[in-house]
């Protein structure tokens, strides 16, 4: 039962209610002002819910609310008036209200509001759980069934919505249901690419690629009289869109949400200058030698996909693009595109690469403070939310939506949590990741399940040496080699790592967004 506090200023006449109320065994304290309700929450402050007239004198219905939430912001309140303006309405419902009732009010009403109040969180959270211990079986059958790759993304996207409808569930038995449920999930997938992979980059008869996201996605939507913001977040998946879409909703509508699957391997050095290059990493080697570095050469891997993109245009377009390239890894540099967002009114496309969520999760595997604040795959999307909230990238978007920019959301790979380390043994020139080997002489442990690319060429993959071979593992996994294997084991257990083949480093979202 609630306690409940109830300011109105016509008290007396709501006798019947409040009986009514009481009988059912409700805890009451009436006032007849606002005043009087702010000395009631300041003297007792432990009340579930408070009914709030607007249309007090002196001190009115909107300001006592205010005043309240200064005191006690998570208090439900419930504003009950006779005006239904719609500015009142507004200002109402924007400082956060439980619910909005017009009088005359009737019992039954009040018993629903309170109902939903007290138990609206609970009630959603039993329902959720029913829904998918319902839902499992059928999850588990489709998961077997033999998907093609439509099948697949609406399988991993089902996944997802369950995982965020049940982040707040306490039932240990259905979140082991749906762990489990992901990774079998993932096992099939990853035979599934294992069949298909090379098959996709030679015939181009797959999924779309990083490679053509640009041409496909992106270049046809770009005109000189709206100036395009494409913004690429490194390690965005799926599931930390779907948290940071409903910030972004205020002021953007989707226009078309899409994905493309990022090819093998599914980190930056490939994915990323695969997009901006429109070209696989191959034939990104042999055409712009100077602009390519493999996995154990020197210096960034990355550095030129300005240049890089500026090819691609030339040869899509034949005509001239003015676009501009930002790449954002630190503070000062998030807050720049704050200050200079208005000059890319001036481009036809503005690429805006963000490095902040692949910045946390390294930054997670080595600092404790971090994985203490993303402890699961909840925390980690509530940590990209938190961040997003509250990041000047938001602040440079609000400004961008001002202006009519239209907005392109990517990414150029996800990440997914690992837990199995596999051991490897390989000669000194091989990559270093821990989702995918490079280079020659790799053996891995007869325990792993790996994807082994011993042509490179047929994958769209450069080949450092005669007999470079590409090992990718599969769920969740991570490769180690022998010496300090167990430092390393307990260093990177449970850490976001990208590089192989899951649904979550592999299905990227793309989409396109236009300002309200």
């Amino acid at each position: 039962m609630a306690k409940i506090l109830w300011a109105d200023d016509e008290i007396d006449m709501l006798k019947p209610h409040l009986l009514a109320l009481s009988q059912s065994g409700h805890e009451l304290v009436t006032v007849s002002n606002g005043h009087d309700a702010l000395e009631e929450i300041r003297d007792q402050n432990d009340f579930d819910i408070v009914f709030l007239d607007e249309s007090m004198p002196g001190l009115t219905g909107l300001q006592t609310l205010a005043q309240i939430k200064a005191v006690n912001p998570l208090i439900p309140i419930v504003m009950i008036t006779r005006n239904e303006a719609e500015d009142v309405m507004k200002i109402a419902i924007g400082s956060d209200i439980a619910d909005y009732l017009t009088k005359p009010v009737n019992p039954s009403q009040l018993q629903l509001t309170i109902l939903k109040i007290m138990n609206n969180t609970r009630l959603v959270r039993e329902k959720n759980v029913g829904d998918f211990q319902r839902e499992f079986r059928n999850l588990s059958s489709t998961i077997n069934g033999g998907l093609n790759l439509e099948e697949w993304v609406k399988v991993y996207r089902e996944i997802i919505g369950w995982e965020i409808k049940l982040d707040d569930s306490d039932d240990e038995t259905v979140i082991g249901m749906l762990t489990n449920l992901k990774s079998e999930a993932n096992a099939t997938y990853g035979r599934f690419v294992t069949k298909n992979y090379l098959h996709w980059m030679q015939q181009g008869n797959g999924p779309l690629m990083s490679h053509e996201l640009m041409q496909k996605k992106v270049f046809s939507h770009i005109q000189s009289d709206k100036p395009t913001l494409f913004l690429l977040l490194d390690n965005l998946r799926y599931d930390q869109w779907k948290v940071i879409e409903p910030i972004i909703a205020e002021l953007y509508r989707v226009e078309d949400e899409d994905y493309f699957f990022s090819i093998l391997p599914t980190a930056t050095q490939y994915s990323r200058n695969a997009i901006f290059a429109g070209l696989t990493p191959l034939e990104i080697a042999k055409k712009y030698p100077k602009w390519w570095l493999n996995d154990f050469d020197d210096g960034g891997k990355n550095q030129f996909e300005k240049e890089l993109f500026g090819e691609q245009v030339n040869r899509v377009f034949r005509k001239p693009v003015k676009f501009d390239y930002i790449k954002v890894s630190s503070g000062p540099n998030a807050r720049q595109v704050q200050d200079n967002v208005l000059n890319y009114l001036n481009n036809d496309i503005t690429l805006l690469v963000y490095n902040f969520i692949d910045v946390m999760s390294h930054n997670r595997t080595e600092m404790g403070v971090l994985k203490e604040l993303a402890p699961s795959e909840k925390g980690y999307r509530d940590l990209t939310r938190t961040w997003f909230l509250n990041s000047p990238l938001w602040a440079a978007l609000k400004k961008a939506a001002e202006r009519k920019m239209q907005l392109f959301i990517t990414t150029d790979h996800g990440t997914i949590r690992v837990n199995k380390p596999v051991g490897v043994g390989a000669d000194r020139e091989t990559s270093t990741s821990l989702r995918y080997k490079a280079g020659r002489n790799i053996n891995v442990d007869k325990n792993a399940d790996v994807f082994t690319i011993t042509e490179p060429a047929k994958a769209g993959l450069p080949s450092p040496n005669m007999t470079t071979t590409y090992v990718f593992t599969k769920n969740d996994q991570y490769l180690l080699y022998p010496n300090n294997y167990n430092e390393y084991k307990n260093k990177f257990a449970d850490s976001f790592q990208h590089g192989g083949i899951s649904l979550e480093e592999m299905i990227c979202p793309v989409i396109r967004l236009s300002p309200k």
